[in-house]
């Protein structure tokens, strides 16, 4: 036993810094947005507050009043807001991300909350990684908001994700809405983004009045200028401009997609046709079946 499971750190050892590699040749060719420079950046502004809204935001759309004696999987766990607020509702959590600074991102805030807990543990790992996903297990509540769409194989990377959900468990994402020639648009926008290091600012001007100056002005009408989810316009609106790669998929599309896999929607919130994320909430049949 001590043999296998030194030779499994070993491989692991090796996946990891293959990771690291390759994710630094995608960045540095301009075929990747660094999403974990942006996350670092997020860190500061996380305090109490910003972490009770990302709770309730669970609470609300997981339709639980906590997440005592359940397992919670965070797939692209980014700043790792929401592994510490599933952490905090009582879950026993596992943490992965591609990019290496989201995952010291959310070691940093473990370590801040939860220093040396043995109820969470983080890894560096892609969700295309079949081998990894292997070695999980399954999981009562798997969450991956705004990350899968973000992998280049987006339909390949929502299928994994539904490998990792125990029957009857819950699996909450959020995907990009389609809308047809505009996403195309947005798509065109990030490729220069990631492409062009002269462009990034110019990009993010260009865009700042509609992104953030319309938003920031409803939500100050309203009095909501964080974010619902207990992030930032700011490093949100940088996401949206970068984030490449960039998929979309239609309602209707992602409901098929689960349904032929034995799940059943049990919640959904969609942007009303219009530029972001629908949310969805599935549950897994009893019986139904992990793959089409």
């Amino acid at each position: 036993m001590k043999t296998t499971m030194n030779g499994w750190r070993g491989r692991r050892g090796h996946e990891i810094q293959m990771n690291n590699e390759t994710h630094s040749v995608d960045i540095r060719r301009g075929q990747r947005f660094a999403f974990g420079d942006n996350w670092a950046r997020f860190l500061s502004a996380v305090d109490e507050n910003r972490i009770a809204v990302a709770e309730a935001s669970l609470k609300q759309m997981l339709d639980l009043p906590n997440l005592y004696d359940r397992s919670f999987l965070d797939a692209g766990s980014g700043s790792g807001l929401f592994s510490l607020a599933a952490r905090r509702l009582g879950a026993t959590v596992r943490s992965f991300d591609y990019d290496p600074q989201s995952v010291a991102s959310t070691r940093h805030l473990q370590q801040q909350y939860f220093p040396d807990d043995k109820q969470w543990t983080i890894d560096e790992a892609s969700v295309l990684d079949a081998g990894y996903i292997a070695s999980l297990g399954r999981f009562d509540v798997v969450y991956s908001w705004g990350v899968l769409h973000h992998t280049g194989q987006m339909w390949s990377a929502l299928g994994n994700a539904a490998d990792f959900v125990a029957p009857r468990g819950r699996l909450f994402i959020a995907i990009y809405n389609d809308q047809g020639w505009v996403s195309s648009y947005w798509k065109a926008v990030k490729r220069a983004y990631v492409g062009h290091r002269v462009l990034r600012w110019p990009l993010l001007l260009l865009h700042s009045p509609y992104l953030f100056g319309l938003r920031w002005l409803m939500r100050a009408i309203t009095g909501r200028l964080r974010l619902d989810r207990g992030m930032s316009l700011w490093h949100d609106m940088v996401d949206w401009v970068g984030g490449y790669p960039f998929e979309v998929a239609r309602p209707e599309a992602i409901l098929r997609f689960y349904r032929d896999r034995g799940f059943e929607l049990h919640e959904m919130k969609t942007c009303g046709g219009r530029l972001g994320c629908n949310e969805f909430v599935f549950v897994r049949s009893e019986h139904g079946p992990s793959s089409a």
